[in-house]
């Protein structure tokens, strides 16, 4: 039996992982769950997963959650209730599925007190990974991606010295106007650009496939989890979303992962690891289903983002948590309709090119770059200081 703590538990990640726990009740158990304000989803989770321990991020929500009275529960808020989540003796593995930079210091927090984690979390890694990694080693736990495309890399590597890999090649769908001309995207609507083709997802991450700056945040992990050099992790364009990622070794043999595009298996693939479960629910992939399986190299004046960010990923230090918090500042933004779809890219660029980098930081060097380039972010959406 699995004791799990989600954190981001009312979001698209979250309710997947909790729903493949609902399906395995002999594998798994919930400890604690943390949300960042969706009060009434929470109680309704609470009730059902019984846990020990909840965090809600906004302390007003967490307030309001306490005086709901529900037995047995501990009530805890902000940064460090999402620690003591993470802290908690009960809890074998956190599942980070927040949105955003606050996921990093409670996965600093998780592996530092022994636990394994399951990361849904890109920017814990691309703002943090310099971090991350070498406490991953020093506490001799396990950090199993969730993400589609870094799932399947994983399980493309069991059993393979990692010596013998050649290069890494992560798919992309496109998102939601990659059949779109340049000349339009300044018309585009945030609601045009949730109608991802393929997944489904949260708002951000639905934004950022658009841009295509999830994939450079993907490259940028890959360096990070596989000790991978830039130079050897190619990204493409993959529209039909089958192939979530492949690996090439030394002897050019190609192996990838394949699948229908269905979040629910990378979870369960990292809860139950290194044991794959066996689920009715999810649809099987049948190869004659798979008749027109393309690939096509990234255009980067089409998707300038994925430039930005793969720059901003070389450069190191400080250089990505500002261009990830920049591109949090700027998404949003686009999604409350303060800017166009192309000022996302005009402004991380614009942020990062203004920061002065800072080699080695420390996790306080990372939160106050990030706090920086959101502050200067706000300024060029017109949303202030």
């Amino acid at each position: 039996m699995k004791r799990l703590a989600i954190l981001g538990s009312t979001g698209s990640i979250g309710t997947q992982a909790l729903d493949v726990v609902a399906r395995f009740p002999e594998e798994f158990t919930v400890e604690a769950l943390a949300a960042r304000g969706n009060v009434a989803l929470l109680e309704e989770q609470v009730r059902r997963f019984k846990p020990k321990m909840v965090c809600l991020y906004d302390t007003e929500k967490a307030e309001i959650f306490e005086g709901r009275g529900l037995p047995n529960v501990t009530v805890t808020a902000g940064p460090e209730g999402l620690n003591a989540c993470c802290r908690l003796e009960e809890v074998d593995m956190v599942v980070v599925a927040l949105v955003g930079a606050i996921g990093l210091a409670p996965t600093v927090t998780a592996i530092e007190n022994g636990k394994d984690v399951a990361l849904a979390n890109k920017e814990a890694l691309v703002a943090g990974g310099a971090l991350v990694m070498p406490a991953v080693q020093a506490h001799g736990v396990s950090l199993i991606p969730l993400d589609s495309e870094h799932s399947a890399i994983f399980q493309c590597l069991q059993g393979e010295d990692a010596k013998s890999v050649e290069k890494m090649i992560v798919t992309a769908s496109g998102g939601a106007f990659r059949e779109w001309k340049a000349a339009d995207l300044a018309h585009a609507k945030p609601e045009d650009a949730l109608k991802h083709p393929n997944w489904a997802m949260g708002s951000k991450i639905t934004i950022d496939s658009a841009t295509l700056m999830n994939k450079a945040l993907e490259v940028i992990e890959a360096h990070h989890l596989y000790a991978m050099p830039f130079d050897r992790i190619e990204a493409v364009i993959h529209p039909q979303s089958i192939v979530h990622s492949l690996v090439q070794f030394v002897d050019t043999s190609v192996i990838a992962q394949l699948g229908f595009p269905d979040m629910k298996l990378p979870i369960q693939y990292a809860l139950g690891y290194p044991r794959r479960l066996a689920n009715p629910d999810l649809k099987p992939l049948h190869m004659a289903d798979c008749k027109d399986l393309t690939f096509r190299e990234i255009d980067t004046d089409f998707y300038p983002c994925f430039r930005i960010g793969i720059d901003a990923g070389r450069r190191g230090g400080t250089a990505p948590a500002v261009m990830n918090a920049a591109n949090e500042v700027a998404v949003l933004a686009f999604l409350q309709s303060d800017i166009a779809f192309p000022e996302i890219a005009v402004i991380v660029d614009t942020v990062v090119k203004a920061h002065q980098v800072k080699e080695q930081p420390s996790l306080q060097d990372i939160l106050d770059a990030d706090a920086w380039a959101r502050k200067e972010a706000r300024k060029l959406t017109g949303g202030g200081a």
